[in-house]
């Protein structure tokens, strides 16, 4: 087949709609941009409906591993001009290939963790990208899996995928309510963590060896009241100059590596 030329190409257009969250959420497909995340998306067993590919671009050790690798993947791969790879790619990233996938599914119920597994939930995450940035965190501490709390944002927006590296696809990942996630932490008998600006203990203070929660707001409004009670152990990192508190992405490290530090 000719390489496609053309930016008004009817599969081109399609996978150019799914920038769009809500063509995202009809189709149950989302666009996976990145050599490196692509790899890792198939390594996880994610299924590609279709791939995007320019060889004069493939020029990174992961995308000259997929060009290899994406006739055996079962599905179309398309190539494409330079223009047309452009058209395609997400921001400036132009690694020469990308795919079409379909959104992994993943419910609460189907979690399954060590005994003493280290858990976080993210409430009300708006940023795709401080999204993306936590799972990343989440995955070079050994978090086993993350729980997403009455998200904004869905969970693979594009560019969530790309601030992760595609940890995304190889992290357990669900989402849920606020008071289905609780729920389903204290019957496990998990110590829950919230992170909070006017929490009464410091973090470096409570004990993260064995089942543990730590449970994070979004930067706007915090957390919810679900998180508060007896069941909910209220923490706090120091601030000590005019800022109350940091970003997401920043806070959720310094827990998970202080998490780390104690089960090590």
């Amino acid at each position: 087949m000719l390489p496609i030329t053309s930016l008004k190409n009817p599969r081109v257009q399609e996978a150019v709609r799914l920038r769009d969250r809500r063509h995202r959420e009809q189709q149950g497909w989302t666009l996976i941009d990145g050599a490196r995340e692509l790899r890792r998306a198939l390594a996880a067993g994610v299924r590609l409906h279709e791939a995007f590919f320019c060889p004069v671009l493939c020029q990174g050790e992961d995308a000259r591993y997929l060009l290899a690798a994406l006739p055996e993947c079962g599905c179309p791969a398309w190539e494409v001009s330079t223009a047309v790879f452009e058209k395609l790619a997400f921001g400036q990233r132009t690694e020469g290939v990308l795919g079409v996938a379909e959104t992994p599914r993943r419910r609460l119920d189907e979690l399954s963790v060590p005994a003493d597994a280290m858990i976080a939930v993210l409430e009300g995450v708006e940023k795709p990208g401080n999204l993306g940035a936590v799972l990343r965190s989440a995955d070079a501490t050994g978090v086993a899996a993350v729980v997403v709390a009455d998200g904004r944002t869905d969970l693979f927006n594009p560019n969530a995928i790309r601030a992760s590296l595609g940890t995304i696809f190889s992290m357990p990942v669900c989402e849920c309510t606020s008071g289905e996630a609780l729920t389903w932490l204290d019957t496990r008998g998990f110590s829950i963590f919230a992170a909070r600006v006017d929490g009464a203990v410091p973090y470096t203070d409570v004990d993260c060896r064995g089942p543990t929660a730590i449970v994070l707001g979004n930067e706007a409004q915090g957390l919810s009241d679900v998180w508060v009670g007896p069941k909910v152990q209220a923490v706090r990192l120091p601030m000590l100059g005019v800022a109350d508190s940091l970003n997401l992405s920043v806070t959720a490290a310094v827990l998970f590596y202080e998490a780390l530090r104690q089960r090590r």
